[in-house]
């Protein structure tokens, strides 16, 4: 089993950044791709970013390409998502993902263990 718990959500004004953290225990993820997927108010869970096993392939939604960037450090088990130039638009709870493998996925199926969530609220 893998436990992931999000951290770094809060209020923040269009224009801000935030910093959200993904805390993953129990097996380790340094073999597993790693996701973020955010879900708004009445929407249905979307595809953010996602960073392969080894940290050297990273993907996007287009929606936030060039605003947010993912990372992660195997020696601490963590993932990282960087939030740049938000927007009313990005308000969602934002949860962390892994897959059982080393590749990235875009689908809520393809995830195998999901954290609890963090809610980002961006004000105009």
């Amino acid at each position: 089993q893998v436990q992931l718990v999000e951290s770094g959500g809060g209020l923040v004004q269009a224009g801000g950044s935030l910093r959200l953290s993904c805390a993953a225990s129990g097996r380790t993820i340094s073999n597993r791709a790693m996701h973020w997927f955010r879900q708004a108010p009445g929407k249905e869970r979307e595809f953010v970013a996602a960073i392969n096993w080894s940290g050297g392939s990273t993907y996007y939604a287009d929606s936030v390409k060039g605003r947010f960037t993912i990372s992660r450090d195997n020696a601490k088990n963590t993932v990282y998502l960087q939030l740049n130039s938000l927007k009313p638009e990005d308000t969602a709870v934002y949860y962390c993902a892994a897959t059982w493998g080393g590749a990235i996925e875009t689908t809520t199926g393809a995830m195998t263990w999901w954290g609890t969530g963090t809610l980002v609220t961006v004000s105009s």
